[in-house]
Parts: C-alpha cells; structure tokens; sequence
C-alpha cells in the first residue's frame, strides 16, 4: 500500500516541478527574445529590412497593375 502512495507522490511531485518550470520561465526577466523561448529571430526585428521589403512589395504590386 505503501508504493502506492510513493508512486502518487512521485508523479504528483513531478507535474508540480514541470507546471512550477513553465510559470517561471515565462515571468523569468533575465531571457531575451519572445515568450516562445525559441532563441531565434524574432528575438532581433530588423525595422530598415522589413521596410525594404515592403516598399519592394509595392513597388511590384504597382508596377503589375
């Protein structure tokens, strides 16, 4: 009976760590970037870049007409 009770706990300990884990990666201000936590671009917007592409974008779209 008392396994039983061991094995609960276990698991009941280990869902606490992984909901406890994912509250505080979300509310950690230390990390950099977007809430998905990726590391990948879109961490850093280029502004002149997207910029360029969508005055190109217009450019194109208007010179098709």
């Amino acid at each position: 009976m008392w396994i039983q009770y061991l094995i609960i706990a276990l698991l009941f300990a280990g869902a606490a760590f992984y909901v406890g884990r994912i509250f505080w990666r979300a509310f950690d201000k230390r990390q950099t970037g977007c809430a998905k936590g990726c590391g990948g671009a879109c961490s850093v917007i280029d502004v002149d870049q997207l910029q360029r592409t969508i005055e190109l974008a217009a450019a194109e779209a208007g010179a098709g007409r």
